[in-house]
């Protein structure tokens, strides 16, 4: 019998770039979509206490799972 495969995931996070009053001064959408075209999917946001501009986090999953002898 095959053994199953295990899904491995690589993550990234981006900060969307912001103004002076730690709002987004631009729309992440072009980001969003060259990540979306490199794989990445987005995941969640994080908001920081005081209203400070989102991290967003995307997740994808790893092309080859190292073998468990490397290492």
């Amino acid at each position: 019998m095959s053994q199953p495969t295990e899904r491995r995931w690589e993550y990234k996070t981006l900060r969307p770039p912001c103004d002076e009053t730690k709002k987004e001064a631009e729309d992440p959408q072009a980001t969003l979509n060259t990540c979306g075209d490199d794989g990445w999917e987005l995941i969640t946001t994080i908001e920081y206490t005081g209203g400070e501009t989102k991290s967003l986090v995307f997740k994808r999953p790893v092309e080859k799972a190292p073998s468990r002898n490397e290492g």
